[in-house]
């Protein structure tokens, strides 16, 4: 297990913005891989690059010294001034043995992450982990680990509360709306093309939702959203002239106050009198409160909605305790299993010396006496030999599991 190293930048000592300088594209991968294996003797190696983190996983006899990150890092040919991969390395995280193991499990978890719970994170480990094993970067113990952490992040997740509840304002607000009765394929108004917005959208489009139409500031960047959505986009100047009515409306802009005020709604509105919905999540808020006040309307807000995301996120770290409980039982399981598999590719070589040993018996050692005996009792010799063969073969494998085993046992008690 000493052997299990992890070299991690994370958002918890790397500014995300520098965190893409460390990112490899799929391309350079394998090439800058195999130029570390080979040059560092490095059996096993995986990579894993997400929005918030920069790892490597290796198997290997390396003591994870400032002198060899830095010769690590030089190799991966990262292309970043030599003074300021010196800053990276001050802001380097290093793991070894069980506490890499531990750290892994967590990550996978979403323990570790930005935003605890989600859990995306799994995924992104499972594809870098398999795009490594197919280019033949890793081996049996990485396979093994792999193996087990994922057995453990699907029990986190499915035996505790860690990511039940949602926490990103755009799937609250898309709770909320689906709460009221709309018509089937409501007119949708997408007022700011944000990423904000941007994501509402889409979320709303991959639901069945088509009958956008988008309005924002710079007609450049709403046509943009307007191209992913399959309709029609204006710039926000033109919001007053549009007269196709909406059944909802979703506004997140940037503006430093309220941009739809009772006059513009009733222009909106275009004569009519159903109950319609409002989707604000700006801030401030671009919906200005006389429209509220003098308007039936499903009134759905960012600050309701950060009130519940806050809730939720506490809920999620309550959960922390539950989840380290898992992770730390399935380690206990998965050392044996690690020190079993030792034992069978050691194994592995016994009956090839067994086999030597008896060719140099029959052919060698014993070849003059052979000879003098009869073909029976030669038979009968070499079922003998052939039997003890067999049970030697099997003896020591059997004596060496029983004898983990018992270790096992004796360490946990």
């Amino acid at each position: 297990m000493k052997n299990l190293k992890v070299i991690a930048f994370t958002h918890k000592h790397v500014d995300l913005k520098d965190l893409g300088n460390l990112v490899i594209c799929n391309e350079e991968l394998d090439a800058r891989l195999i130029n570390l294996k080979n040059t560092l003797d490095i059996p096993e190696v995986f990579y894993i690059a997400t929005c918030n983190r920069v790892e490597f996983v290796f198997y290997g006899a390396h003591d994870l010294t400032d002198d060899f990150i830095a010769d690590f890092m030089q190799r991966m040919n990262f292309c970043v001034p030599a003074e300021r991969l010196q800053c990276y390395l001050g802001q380097v995280t290093r793991y070894t043995g069980l506490e890499a193991l531990n750290h892994l499990f967590r990550m996978s978890c979403s323990l570790e992450s930005l935003v605890v719970g989600e859990k995306e994170i799994l995924a992104q480990v499972r594809r870098a982990y398999e795009k490594c094993r197919e280019a033949g970067f890793t081996g049996d113990f990485l396979r093994l680990m792999m193996d087990r952490l994922v057995k453990t992040a699907k029990e986190v997740y499915t035996y505790t509360n860690i990511s039940r509840n949602p926490i990103s304002v755009v799937s609250l607000a898309y709770r909320k709306l689906k709460e009221i009765k709309l018509a089937e394929n409501p007119r949708i108004l997408v007022i700011g093309s944000g990423e904000t917005n941007q994501n509402f959208a889409k979320y709303l489009k991959k639901h069945r939702h088509s009958n956008f139409v988008i309005f924002n500031r710079t007609l450049e960047n709403a046509k943009k959203l307007a191209t992913e959505l399959n309709c029609e986009a204006y710039p926000l100047s033109e919001l007053a002239n549009y007269k196709q009515g909406f059944d909802v409306i979703i506004t997140c802009t940037g503006a430093a106050g309220s941009i739809i005020d009772n006059n513009l709604y009733q222009t909106l509105l275009n004569g009519e009198a159903d109950k319609k919905v409002v989707v604000d999540l700006a801030i401030p808020n671009d919906i200005d409160a006389e429209v509220l006040t003098n308007n039936s309307i499903h009134y759905i807000e960012v600050s309701g909605l950060q009130a519940i995301a806050e809730k939720n996120i506490q809920e999620r770290y309550n959960e922390l305790e539950s989840a380290e409980t898992i992770i730390e039982a399935n380690i206990k399981e998965f050392l044996p299993i690690i020190k079993q598999r030792r034992v069978e590719v050691a194994m592995r070589q016994v009956p090839d010396k067994i086999k030597e040993i008896r060719a140099m018996a029959m052919n060698e050692v014993f070849a003059q006496d052979l000879s003098n005996l009869d073909p029976q009792a030669r038979e009968v010799l070499e079922k003998v030999i052939n039997y003890m063969e067999k049970k030697y073969i099997k003896v020591p494998m059997v004596m060496a599991k029983e004898i983990l085993v018992k270790n096992t046992e004796f360490e946990k008690n």
